[in-house]
């Protein structure tokens, strides 16, 4: 084996940082890459001065090492103490058997929060992403050292193209192109960061970042100390003589940490159940260990059941360890004071969940999962480590009566806080009357609300390295890290109709030109800070839609067109084109002044074809693949200079055809207004909350064509499966917000009566008589609430033609829908019980009348003569008809008349003189004689007297009847066609 010299230069810069307590970095190039990680080790050791450093190994599913060497290293993991046979020639296996070696996927990086290695080998280069490069690198300590390990490549600009693992998730039917930027930006900021060396598996050093090629090695007397450490030891004297605070005092690192372990005692001390201090840093400020000192004390001042939460009990090593670092300093003994539990669980890798501590009265730190919520009856502090990586509904249900220790990470990548900072300790602030107290370096504000006092720490100087690590400011700036300080805007703001919507050019925003680099730091700057770019999605065969849907998978990307497929079963649907809205970002101070509203119109006028367009090709970013062959040890890589100019007028390049804009987003109120107001639709509610905010992701969509039937029919199906779904998932959403989902100003549904026959499958009339009763106030509305579900349905569904306001609306929706108790829904829209009680009976009252007149409508349809179509004409025909009648009545009277006239009544002649007549006429009334006698015997001819009677009373009979009935009827067409 022939030796070759190493470069003295890779010494000198491990050596430099090591006296610096800053990080090194090295980036390898070749094939035998993973074998120079051991010389590396080697050199590291030699130059630090603390024991052997360990090693965080992280790699995508396999480590690459040869089958015998694979083997060997997982026997050396198991009798690493044991008499295991060690090839002292491989210097590969000595150094994986006598070296602590954590090994870990890079899907599981999660687990590795919290703890501290010396170095940091990161291969598998195309499976890397921002997350896993701030949660690895941040994980090393001052002087330690991180590597990457580069295979398959000859020359670093074929990185520029490489296919990325994550692209796979953008790369859809319609756009099978992924471009990608980060690999060019990622090579280009190596050059700018002044502890980085680039050499290739023979380790020689790549003429790429010219600046750390004449390093020079420092003076072993430099002066290192911050220039706080005097301050930090003033307070350390100060604090000496007072027992307990000073011996966990003297173990801090930082001033900033002390104050904030100061800040957890006077808390602890105080013992306030209603107490919250959070603590933000970014990574290495020593958070966990200022947890772990406050834990220690609490156990010193007497608090007897402490319960610690995070992801997983792995990312409580150090908080543990700087309890047990307490104990030391308060003189605590293991066994003898004190006694701790490790977890069984192997996929825990023995991590301690209990303390018992019986040195004067029984105390215990237990570890519970945050989502334990259940098991906090007995705490009097709750210690929530890395809460930015919990799911913020789980930190808001381990709320209680209690005092609250909570830490995170904030920056701007996922799992730092940005989701804890945004959302818990605003919601926390906005509970509060705000009053503040700022610290010179601790960044102290102090909140006090009605229930809970909320105290924030921020700790800025690093403990893990030194400040000034160039490490650091390289990952902040080529991630974008440090962008959380927004810088202000002093002067004045234009009206947003006076203001223009720009493309950014992509190529030219990630180039790693100066000016590109500051425009992108105030970009994102403005993306961490807002609530809401804009992604081309659609255009799928219907041949992919159905044979997909048939699987029921989809595939990766397309969200809005494969959700909405999938929930309408509309295989059409995807073969629209949209966009759809990914951020709408604005300043913190110009937020809630138009601005997002004013662009968000601005683009829906430019893919409605608006915009008269000076250019005839659509402008597509594309980046011009690596062909030549060029010696990595003499190529120059430097960033581009042919790009397009970084920001176009709408104007200049011309639009998209789409026929819908679309966007998806975690369900808020605010939100959910402002979406609205823009006149977007819902079409979808996801039924499960997301695991990190809890919020339902939403779906609205706006047409861009005038004709959009398929919008209308999707929003009225949605509404039907939203209205059954609010008593199950739905059941805790605010009743002020399904109501503005139901409601809808862009599409207006006309209410249609339900028919009486549907209604009396609905309800029977024992039901009407309930209802109708409650109305008259005859009865509790206990006894009517089975009716309840059915009416808010027929209400929210549009078959009910009553008008109610929103108060009466939301009642009815929270009681009927939600299936709430008046106590819940009254706790809820802040309205007393007794006040919606009553609403509630003028709600039943008037679908009760409503109801009854739909009744009383169905009667008078049935007994109303039936219509005419020319009313005058028809009156007309019913008078000739009724004297037509009358005409024949009195035909027939004439002819009776007639026939009596024709008898011979001269026999029935009475005979007699005025005296007769006048005697009887005087006669009184006792007297017999009332008669005259006419003094002859009548000979009567035989008549049908009988006959003649009944046919003059028939005829009478019939002339009354048909003259009533002209009368009437003609007041009745009357009184109809009126």
């Amino acid at each position: 084996m022939v030796r070759k010299k190493i470069d003295n230069r890779i010494r000198i810069l491990m050596e430099n940082n090591v006296k610096l307590n800053q990080r090194s970095m090295f980036v390898v190039v070749g094939e035998k890459a993973r074998d120079q990680v051991v010389i590396l080790h080697h050199i590291l050791a030699k130059a630090t001065i603390k024991a052997r450093p360990s090693v965080l190994w992280c790699y995508k599913k396999e480590l690459g090492f040869r089958g015998h060497r694979k083997k060997k290293m997982k026997q050396f993991q198991k009798k690493r103490v044991g008499n295991a046979h060690i090839d002292e020639d491989d210097p590969f296996m000595m150094f994986i058997a006598s070296t602590q070696i954590r090994y870990c996927y890079y899907s599981e990086t999660q687990k590795i929060l919290g703890n501290t290695f010396g170095m940091c080998i990161l291969q598998d280069f195309e499976a890397l992403t921002p997350n896993v490069l701030a949660r690895t690198i941040e994980t090393v300590d001052g002087g330690g050292l991180v590597v990457f390990l580069l295979h398959s490549v000859s020359s670093l600009r074929q990185l520029f193209t490489l296919t990325m693992d994550v692209h796979s998730r953008y790369r859809t039917e319609s756009h099978s192109d992924v471009i990608g930027r980060f690999n060019e930006r990622f090579i280009l900021s190596l050059i700018s960061c002044k502890s980085c060396m680039i050499i290739n598996d023979k380790l020689d050093l790549l003429p790429i970042t010219r600046e750390i090629l004449a390093i020079e090695e420092l003076p072993s007397d430099i002066d290192t100390k911050s220039t706080t450490l005097q301050e930090l030891n003033d307070l350390k004297e100060t604090m000496r003589d007072t027992q307990t605070i000073g011996s966990l005092i003297d173990m801090c690192k930082t001033i900033d940490q002390a104050k904030a372990v100061l800040k957890f005692i006077d808390a602890i001390v105080e013992k306030s159940l209603k107490s919250t201090i959070s603590l933000t840093a970014a990574r290495g400020r020593g958070k966990s260990a200022a947890l772990g000192l406050a834990i220690a004390g609490a156990i010193a001042f007497g608090y007897s059941n402490i319960f610690v939460t995070s992801p997983s009990p792995e990312n409580l090593k150090t908080l543990f360890d700087f309890v047990f670092k307490g104990f030391d300093a308060l003189k605590f003994e293991e066994h003898v004071d004190y006694d701790l539990m490790q977890s069984t669980n192997p996929d825990f890798n023995k991590a301690i969940v209990r303390i018992n501590v019986f040195r004067d009265h029984r105390q215990v730190i237990q570890y519970i999962h945050p989502s334990d919520a259940n098991k906090l009856g007995q705490a009097e502090l709750l210690v929530i480590d890395e809460a930015a990586a919990i799911p913020l509904p789980l930190v808001k249900k381990l709320f209680g009566h209690y005092l609250i220790f909570l830490s995170s990470t904030i920056n701007g990548y996922e799992g730092t806080g940005r989701s804890l900072s945004l959302k818990l300790l605003t919601q926390l602030r906005q509970q509060a009357a705000v009053t503040a107290a700022t610290s010179d370096s601790a960044s102290e504000k102090t909140s006090v609300t009605s229930g809970r006092t909320l105290s924030e720490l921020t700790l800025e100087e690093s403990i893990r390295y030194a400040p000034g690590d160039q490490l650091e400011s390289w990952l902040n700036g080529m991630l974008c890290l440090n962008v959380t300080d927004i810088p202000r805007i002093m002067s004045g703001c234009p009206k947003p109709d006076s203001c223009d919507l720009y493309y950014v050019s992509r190529d030219t925003l990630f180039s790693y030109h100066r000016a590109s680099e500051s425009f992108l730091q105030r970009l994102m700057s403005i993306y961490v800070s807002a609530h809401y770019k804009v992604c081309m999605e659609g255009r799928i065969s219907r041949r992919s839609v159905e044979a997909h849907l048939t699987r029921g998978k989809r595939a990766s990307g397309d969200l809005i067109p494969w959700t909405i497929s999938q929930q309408f079963g509309e295989p059409d649907f995807p073969s629209l084109s949209g966009a759809r809205i990914i951020r709408i970002a604005t300043h913190p101070d110009f937020q809630n002044m138009g601005y997002g509203s004013k662009a968000l119109e601005i683009l829906e006028n430019y893919y409605s074809g608006n915009f008269l367009s000076l250019s005839d090709e659509v402008v597509m970013d594309e980046i011009e693949p690596y062909t030549d062959k060029v010696d990595d040890l003499s190529e120059e890589i430097k960033p581009r200079s042919n790009l397009p100019p970084l920001l176009l007028k709408l104007n200049e390049r011309p639009h998209e055809q789409l026929d819908y804009i679309g966007v998806s987003f975690g369900l808020t109120a605010p939100l959910l207004r402002f979406w609205k107001r823009a006149g977007y639709v819902p079409l979808y509610i996801r039924q499960t909350p997301n695991d990190l905010t809890g919020e339902h992701s939403t779906i609205v969509i706006k047409s861009l064509l005038e004709e959009a039937n398929w919008l209308r029919e999707f929003n009225l199906d949605f509404q039907n499966r939203f209205i059954n779904l609010l008593g199950y998932e739905f059941k805790t959403f605010a009743p002020s917000t399904c109501l503005n989902i139901l409601h809808l100003k862009v599409l207006k549904f006309q209410n249609k009566d339900l028919g009486t026959d549907s209604l009396r499958l609905l309800m029977s009339p024992y039901d009407m008589k309930r209802l109708s009763q409650y109305a008259k106030r005859m009865i509790d509305y206990h006894l009517i609430m089975d009716l309840i579900p059915n009416l808010a349905r027929l209400y929210f569904s549009h078959k009910l033609q009553i008008q109610l306001s929103a108060i009466q609306a939301t009642i009815l929706l929270g009681v009927g829908l939600q299936h709430k108790t008046v106590d819940e829904l009254a706790s809820e829209i802040d309205i007393a019980p007794t006040q919606i009680l009553g609403l509630f009976a003028k709600i039943v009252f008037k679908i009760s009348e409503h109801f009854q007149s739909l009744f009383e409508n169905e009667i008078m349809t049935r007994l109303a003569v039936p219509e005419y179509a020319n009313v005058e004409e028809n009156l007309a025909d019913l008078d000739e008809e009724l004297k037509e009648a009358e005409n024949k009545i009195k035909a027939r009277q004439a002819e009776d008349a007639q026939f009596l006239l024709e008898q011979n009544f001269s026999q029935y002649a009475i005979k007699a003189d005025d005296e007769q007549w006048e005697e009887v006429l005087q006669a009184e009334p006792g007297n017999k004689k009332k008669s005259i006698n006419i003094g002859r015997k009548l000979e009567v001819e035989k008549v049908d007297v009988d006959a003649l009677i009944k046919g003059l009373e028939s005829g009478k009979q019939k002339f009354k009847k048909f003259d009533k009935l002209k009368t009437k009827g003609i007041k009745k067409f009357k009184h109809r066609f009126k």
